[in-house]
């Protein structure tokens, strides 16, 4: 029997040479995988719609680690944005090996208070724009390709009312998720999909109002850090017999 491990280069980098391409990376949980990334070897490009600046620091601590960065404004509800941004990724970088649809939007409300506009937002950014971009990059992607998609850990509990919109949203991307593994994977190409818990991050921090109701639903009683999540994406990039599967990083919420 012939057993073949994941190459890793003699810098101990597992992503050296790779291309990536993180939506929604200015800040949270797209900053911290945009320099995860960086750190195991990948030249990355991010996606912003009002962060320029943040986006451009984001750039600026990826080149400090020696890596190539480019911010791209892109939103992801704009249907040609969404692809768009794939295509100025490569044409960038020079190729697309990793994707990291990390961008999304959350509304969150009874059901008789969500507006259409909102309804229509939200599943153009976290779903049809995921779609978008997954099948322009799933286009341009050689074996050893990896889609990974960030979703919630309120696909797999839903611990109160007033999450049925954003909820629903992300659920359709576990689908999205098993559907790309099958359709991708006699391409050598894998799609997986990560599911974080409560995040200290500028939208949600742990010391906010709603913080401590959030920690007290997790096992482990605390809010995750941003890199937590980051370090299984980054994983994930580098994987490559895992494909179609869901991951939690949520400190049980989900137990």
């Amino acid at each position: 029997m012939t057993t073949t491990h994941t190459t890793v280069t003699a810098s101990g980098s597992t992503l050296n040479g790779k291309t990536a391409l993180v939506t929604g990376g200015s800040r949270g949980i797209g900053a911290a995988t945009a320099l995860r990334l960086a750190r195991e070897g990948a030249d990355v490009a991010l996606t912003y719609v009002n962060g320029e600046e943040a986006a451009a620091e984001v750039v600026r601590a990826v080149e400090r680690l020696g890596r190539r960065a480019v911010a791209l404004r892109a939103d992801s509800a704009d249907a040609t944005e969404a692809a768009g941004a794939v295509a100025r990724t490569a044409e960038a970088l020079g190729g697309l090996d990793v994707l990291v649809n990390n961008v999304g939007v959350g509304v969150l409300g009874p059901l008789e208070s969500l507006s259409l506009a909102e309804v229509d937002r939200v599943l153009a950014v976290n779903v049809r724009g995921v779609f978008l971009a997954s099948r322009a990059a799933a286009g341009r992607m050689g074996p050893g390709g990896r889609i990974v998609t960030v979703g919630t850990c309120m696909t797999q509990r839903v611990p109160g009312p007033g999450g049925t919109l954003y909820a629903m949203s992300k659920s359709a991307l576990i689908g999205l998720t098993k559907a790309l593994a099958r359709e991708l994977g006699p391409r050598g190409i894998t799609a997986n999909i990560v599911h974080p818990g409560p995040i200290d991050t500028d939208m949600n921090p742990a010391d906010g109002p709603y913080a401590a109701g959030q920690a007290e639903l997790t096992a482990l009683g605390r809010f995750g850090a941003a890199d937590e999540v980051a370090s299984m994406v980054a994983y994930l990039a580098g994987a490559s017999y895992v494909t179609g599967a869901e991951f939690a990083v949520d400190g049980g919420h989900a137990a």
